[in-house]
């Protein structure tokens, strides 16, 4: 893997949601939203973007605590599942901003007790008619950061995008396509995934390529969409930004990193002064670090030697914020490894067991509100992500794939050091909405 440390990308990716059939509108001429294309459309040579008559809602009036109340369910979301993926080994990465805004799309389908499931488990508190608006909104505050360029700074770069790829000839009800139009912007594109799947998946994997300037590539895999396919929702988030406070390349040196077996590597490690948000917890240190435009930051938790694991398994999202609410500015001394890596999962397992099975499973999963039918469930849900993170900035990808198929059927006075030179969780955050957009754990540098 490529080390890459220039500049905040954060790409947060969700991809893929293989469900029962969606059909609009011929290309750059909306059809009413009731249009069903027929079996026998012929598809394009190159994937050419269907749309619904619906635009997107750019200005939803969302109250400020609907809002809230969404942001604060991602993140419980966000600890919940760091306590089902800490179990495994190594360093851990993800974007549960981009899970959450991968499953909302295919929740807007979601009926009876599958509803209920994916309500609760992925913390959807929200009544159905004002969750996706308050999505939307939450999704426009985000890519508004665009448009804010810092004197003497690269400017914030983030671009969120949204696409659908459906079976020609299969009949989504009008009223769900209609709310990924409102909400979500997807445009559609035909395909046939009986006969075209590879190519399909070519033109899947090329989309997220582009979408996120060619940090994720080939999120589908051969033979993962198939003649059981019917929709293929996507999503791609593109995030770029520098530190505020740059370390300086020549202060960089070589030093010890220690392991949780207790050997140590060798790592390069940064050097800084800052005067920056920082908390000493009774087991742990915790440091605010932001990039350019002040609002997008990465906070870093360091529990002390020997307390990584008792710390890591009991911390939740009221624990997390009662540190990152704790933290004030501070002279500090700040020692802290450069690092690249990336993680692969597969969730439906995770999520199943996390309180959703019915979702997963064939002949319960009841996404009705996508098509009318109860005959459609989710076969795998595939996340990727990447970071690395240098004296300059930091750069993330990650990308989501949900695959939907039918059934056969305190101030301080004095200059604080703090050397990271273990285990640390550290987390990218929005700090006007709140929003965690990325969360993980660096066990090992190298």
């Amino acid at each position: 893997m490529n080390k890459i440390f220039i500049k905040l990308f954060l790409c947060l990716l969700w991809a893929g949601v293989c469900l029962v059939a969606c059909d609009r509108t011929a290309q750059n001429t909306p059809l009413p939203s009731d249009t069903i294309l027929p079996a026998d459309t012929p598809l394009p040579t190159s994937p050419a973007q269907v749309k619904s008559n619906q635009e997107r809602v750019l200005k939803p009036a969302v109250p400020a605590n609907t809002l809230q109340t969404l942001v604060n369910g991602n993140n419980i979301f966000a600890l919940d599942l760091y306590q089902a993926l800490r179990i495994g080994e190594g360093n851990l990465l993800y974007s549960p901003y981009s899970i959450s805004l991968a499953f909302a799309m295919t929740y807007a389908g979601a009926r009876g007790q599958t509803e209920t499931q994916m309500a609760q488990t992925l913390h959807y508190d929200l009544p159905q008619n004002e969750f996706h608006p308050a999505f939307n909104q939450l999704d426009l505050m985000l890519m508004q950061k665009s448009d804010a360029e810092k004197e003497g700074t690269q400017p914030i770069q983030l671009e969120i995008a949204n696409a659908v790829w459906a079976q020609q000839d299969y009949a989504f009800l009008p009223e769900y396509l209609d709310i990924l139009a409102l909400n979500y912007g997807a445009g559609i594109y035909l395909s046939d995934f009986t006969t075209q799947a590879e190519e399909t998946t070519d033109e899947i994997n090329q989309w997220v390529s582009n979408q996120t300037h060619e940090r994720i590539q080939d999120i589908l895999e051969p033979g993962e969409l198939g003649p059981l396919t019917r929709m293929v929702l996507v999503n791609a988030i593109f995030f770029k930004a520098d530190w505020q406070n740059h370390f300086d390349a020549d202060d960089t040196r070589k030093a010890f990193f220690y392991l949780l077996d207790r050997s140590d590597v060798q790592v390069d490690m940064m050097s800084a002064y800052l005067y920056v948000p920082y908390l000493r917890g009774e087991s742990y240190q915790a440091v605010r670090l932001p990039y350019a435009d002040k609002t997008l930051v990465m906070e870093i938790i360091v529990p002390d030697p020997g307390q990584f694991e008792a710390f890591e398994a009991a911390l939740d999202w009221p624990m997390l914020q009662t540190i990152l609410n704790g933290m004030h500015r501070a002279d500090l001394h700040l020692r802290m490894p450069k690092f690249t890596f990336s993680s692969r999962f597969d969730l439906a397992g995770t999520l199943g067991a996390m309180g959703m099975p019915d979702a997963f499973t064939p002949q319960a999963a009841n996404f009705s509100g996508m098509d009318g039918k109860q005959v459609l469930s989710i076969d795998s849900v595939i996340h990727q992500a990447f970071i690395a993170v240098d004296e300059t900035g930091t750069e993330a990808a990650a990308s989501t794939v949900i695959e939907i198929e039918v059934t056969e059927e305190a101030f301080e006075s004095e200059i604080i050091v703090l050397t990271i030179d273990r285990p640390f969780i550290f987390i990218i955050r929005d700090l006007s909405s709140g929003q965690i957009l990325f969360i993980g754990r660096v066990l090992d540098p190298t």
